[in-house]
């Protein structure tokens, strides 16, 4: 397996494919890079270097105890970066992935990128604050920890359905999709897993988004139950000071699985640009 270790000893585990342009990608909760296979096929077929890694605490790097946080996921992102070289990249993110790579921009600067695509992405901010209406209460994270702690497995299991919009009158269910879904989940730490919702639903990124002025594509479905639409894609845009809104009409937050194909279609033209 492709591995390094980063500077706290953590074994990060990437995957890099093909060759040309690179597009990274960030996956969201709680899965692994193993989420972006449509993609990273697609786009690696189409002459891309494709590169994702597992964020500590999932799939297949290190179940670390500490750092299970959006300053180090974006630390991590930075040396991979620096391991492998790479140079004027386009950083794709979905859900907790799109806070990443925020924060990697924002952190480490715009120097090795030079364009970014946020998919159904956690920032500015998903948690109800006085500046933050918007946002959903402390008590609905709370419950997922709950979740995440009583019975992981079930939960998991239970959260395909809103996540790629299965429980929509007339959805096509896929039970591999649900399948592939809960292996992910079921291979993070649970340490990983509980710290990260803290993560991807406290962080505050909105000043981040303020300081990206590369091209960005923001890409959101209309049907999120996830990551609400209103509350999300379009701050963000507001705040990005080169973004353009992708709005995917009936799409759930899953979108990379259940639009694969318009997705990667965005992508191409969207690197080409």
């Amino acid at each position: 397996m492709n591995t390094f270790t980063t500077k706290d000893g953590t074994s990060i585990y990437y995957k890099d494919w093909g060759a040309g342009p690179v597009v990274t990608f960030s996956h969201g909760w709680p899965l692994s890079a193993d989420a972006w296979d449509a993609q990273m096929l697609f786009l690696g077929q189409h002459g891309y270097r494709v590169v994702a890694h597992d964020r500590r605490g999932g799939g297949r790097s290190g179940q670390t105890w500490h750092g299970n946080n959006m300053d180090q996921y974006a630390d991590d992102l930075a040396e991979l970066m620096f391991h492998l070289d790479i140079q004027d990249a386009t950083m794709v993110g979905h859900s907790t992935g799109g806070g990443e790579v925020v924060r990697y921009i924002a952190r480490h600067g715009q120097k090795r990128v030079k364009k970014a695509v946020l998919i159904g992405a956690v920032p500015p901010l998903m948690l109800k604050t006085d500046k933050n209406p918007g946002g959903l209460p402390l008590s609905a994270f709370d419950d997922i920890r709950a979740a995440v702690v009583n019975d992981r497995s079930q939960f998991f299991k239970d959260l395909t359905m809103p996540f790629y919009g299965y429980n929509k009158p007339g959805a096509k269910i896929s039970e591999g999709v649900r399948d592939s879904f809960w292996l992910q989940g079921m291979q993070s730490s649970i340490i990983g897993a509980y710290d990260c919702i803290k993560a991807f639903s406290e962080t505050d990124q909105t000043e981040d988004l303020k300081k990206i002025d590369l091209p960005t594509l923001v890409i959101h479905g209309d049907a999120d139950q996830i990551v609400p639409i209103d509350d999300s894609a379009k701050l963000s845009v507001k705040l990005l000071k080169n973004g353009t809104l992708k709005i995917v009409p009936g799409a759930p937050h899953g979108l990379c699985t259940t639009h694969a194909d318009l997705i990667n279609q965005e992508l191409l033209a969207f690197l080409k640009s």
